[in-house]
């Protein structure tokens, strides 16, 4: 594109030394028509395991073959051009192996500019383009496609996304322009905004389709074929629906509501501390109007600022734990020293008991069972898990032979001796040392001698809880987080006396499980509840100082948490919350606070006031007579650092005691548990950065820091 042709991007090229280029070749096609359409096919020659991505020298090339085209096009030798990809994908986006080592603000806008002027030559060539989704676009894959005339999809292609906001940055090379003018701001909204923040959902070749994305869908076996004939319809004057392409009235009306609606919405949902769900939002919003011209110097502007602001980077650091760290958990023994898992017991019938034998029954596709004193505990048990197999059907989650195997899988029995056979045991009983005692004591005089017994205790010892076992090195603690369906981390406890054996078969049940496992020592609270404990026992603190609920509340407001303080103790019940901030107490006097008030607030039950939705209005007028009288209030700033301080210096004393190996582990466990939101890197990146790392301890925890650039 014109504006961008003398812009220099030696700077990026630099710091492209290693990238994998995905080359494009070009091949002249003699459609049916006698025309002739030059298809370039990007292709980075590996193999089906790593797509093709969009670095500095892939954009180069790319450019210069686009623009050899539009020569072409200038002389009459071609009639059109249309991109592709290797077999199964378009491109997976730019390559972000390097964006972190960017040196400025200047050269991040370097790479925005790179990207607006290689696919948006797309349409300049002088005559029509196509782009043939193939497979997986991703991100700048998908930018590529809407940066072309016109579009068709293959109906199997999956992963279909523009997921930029999950990483802290916005579609930068068009797509925060070209995707509302071309299927409106609702949809908009619903791909750029909505599913990236839905833990980064797809859509597939139908929905991209049905929204206007994709012009036309083809079967596989003929999709380049079919594609090509289509594209030859078109160039001979075919008239092209656009379902959704905005009008005036949309324009003027529905376009400023929408984003009213997506700003309430999103502040609700994440706050405002996330940068980029609201540059996004800016960005839709100036879309409605303007050039295009405009609109991708607008995004030039963001997407430089966002590259080199804090957030991004630490997003980085995330993605790399959740995408590589996750994969090779730290401290793992030899996954072949696993044990083969044939049927699962799970001791209760309660919320949790339910929810792991409908987990186990479908990831494992094992027999599981159930066993209650009570019968009618298991009778609802039951119910309930054959229920919620019919729910997962009727959303089209779950096939309906499926759905029969698994309703087949998972049984009940008052008889202790139907884990007889059983090789793994989980208990999901009371909190209580002599119940978990009691409870497995009883279970390893049935169960085989080659069983593992798993615990869920969230606060408890594990040591303690095997203390009356004859067999203590097949114990393992094996810690949800609820929901546990959706829930990814599970917290693997080693305990003294837990054999190699034992814990590699917890750490491939958790893999079987899909979810994220983590080795943590056994400790009160492990990792995710210990720092909790240390969140809302200094919250709780303020309050018995005198503090107002709401001051703290916009205290902590700066940590971008999925809730605040008061809205999870009041999620995971003020009872239990009580319990976990008295054990931790108990065990760490000198850290971690009690609180009578939090006992009287359990006690009477009150706490928050919601509306008939559901939706938090405030504070109970009781809960606040409850904790009146404190003497000593704290202002917000004097809470937030006594927070910030509190859990840099609770982190050094979890790594001297080697609670986990490694800082990343800490912040892959509150990502993964505690939902610590994904733009802030995970809690040590953040403790760094306001500075409480170097204010406690006197050094980082990341050298160098976890941060943006200037």
């Amino acid at each position: 594109m014109g504006q961008y042709d003398k812009v220099d991007f030696s700077e990026l090229l630099e710091l492209s030394d290693e990238e994998v280029v995905t080359h494009s070749s070009v091949t002249d096609v003699h459609l049916a028509s006698g025309r002739i359409l030059a298809l370039v096919t990007l292709d980075n020659g590996m193999d089906h395991t790593r797509p093709n991505t969009l670095g500095p020298r892939t954009l180069m090339e790319l450019d210069d073959v686009l623009v050899a085209l539009a020569d072409r096009a200038s002389r009459g030798e071609i009639h059109g051009v249309a991109v592709t990809g290797k077999p199964y994908f378009l491109a997976a986006g730019a390559d972000l192996s390097r964006v972190a080592d960017i040196p400025s603000k200047a050269v991040a806008r370097k790479l925005a500019e790179l990207g607006h002027r290689a696919l948006g030559r797309l349409r300049e060539l002088g005559v029509p383009s196509f782009v043939f989704i193939n497979g997986l676009a991703l991100g700048g894959g998908l930018e590529i496609a809407l940066n072309a005339d016109y579009r068709t999809i293959d109906s199997s292609a999956a992963a279909i996304a523009l997921p930029e906001v999950f990483l802290g940055l916005v579609p930068g090379w068009g797509g925060a322009y070209l995707l509302p003018n071309l299927i409106g701001i609702e949809n908009a909204l619903t791909v750029m905004l909505s599913n990236p923040l839905k833990n980064n959902r797809m859509l597939s070749a139908r929905d991209a389709h049905d929204l206007g994305i994709a012009d036309a869908m083809f079967g596989p076996a003929r999709f380049l074929e079919q594609s090509l004939t289509w594209a030859d319809s078109v160039l001979g004057g075919a008239k092209v629906k656009r379902p959704h392409e905005p009008g005036t009235i949309e324009r003027t009306v529905k376009w400023d509501v929408a984003l009213k609606i997506a700003r309430a919405t999103v502040e609700k949902r994440i706050g405002t501390v996330a940068t980029a769900p609201q540059a996004a939002l800016s960005l839709l919003s100036a879309a409605k109007s303007g050039t295009r011209v405009e609109g991708f110097a607008r995004e030039d502007d963001v997407l430089a600022e966002l590259i080199a602001g804090d957030q991004f980077q630490a997003s980085i650091y995330s993605f790399n734990l959740v995408q590589k760290r996750a994969k090779k958990p730290a401290g793992a023994p030899d996954p072949a020293l696993a044990a083969k898992i044939t049927k699962v017991g799970v001791i209760g019938a309660g919320l949790m008991a339910r929810q792991f034998a409908l987990l186990f029954a479908r990831r494992l596709r094992v027999p599981v069972v159930l066993t209650d004193i009570d019968q009618s505990r298991l009778d609802q048990a039951l119910e309930y898990i054959h229920g919620e197999i019919d729910g997962l059907l009727a959303k089209g989650r779950m096939g309906s032979d499926d759905a029969g195997r698994v309703h087949a899988l998972v049984s009940g029995s008052t008889d202790p001796h139907a884990f007889a056979d059983a090789d793994w045991v989980i208990e999901a009983v009371f909190e209580e040392l002599a119940v978990k005692q009691e409870v497995f004591a009883r279970f390893e005089e049935i169960i085989p001698e080659t069983a593992i017994l798993a615990t869920n205790t969230s606060s408890l010892s594990v040591d303690a809880i095997g203390a009356k076992l004859k067999h203590p090195q097949r114990l393992v603690g094996f810690h949800f987080f609820n929901p546990v369906a959706v829930m990814p981390l599970i917290e693997v406890v080693r305990a003294s006396k837990t054999n190699e054996q034992t814990l590699a078969t917890a750490m491939a049940v958790a893999k079987q499980l899909k979810k994220t496992a983590v080795i943590t020592a056994d400790t009160p609270g492990f990792v995710v509840n210990r720092l909790l404990a240390k969140l809302l026992g200094e919250a709780m603190h303020a309050v018995d100082t005198g503090t107002d609920f709401e001051v703290i509340e916009s205290a902590l407001d700066s940590f971008g948490m999925p809730m605040g303080p008061f809205e999870l103790l009041d999620l995971v019940g003020l009872k239990v919350g009580a319990h976990v901030l008295d054990t931790h107490h108990a065990a760490f006097p000198k850290r971690f606070f009690r609180s009578d008030n939090l006992h009287a607030l359990a006690e009477a039950g009150v706490l928050l006031t919601r509306d008939k939705k559901g939706n938090i209005t405030g504070f109970d007028a009781r809960a606040k007579a409850i904790v009146a009288g404190g003497t000593s209030p704290l202002t917000a700033d004097e809470l937030r650092i006594r927070v910030e301080d509190g859990l840099a210096d609770e982190i050094a004393f979890m790594l001297k005691e080697k609670v986990v190996g490694h800082a990343e582990d800490i912040d892959l466990c509150m990502i993964m548990g505690a939902g610590w939101p994904f733009q802030m890197g995970g809690i040590t990146p953040f403790l760094d950065r306001v500075g409480a790392s170097e204010r406690v301890n006197g050094k980082l925890f990341h050298t160098p820091p976890i941060k943006g650039v200037a």
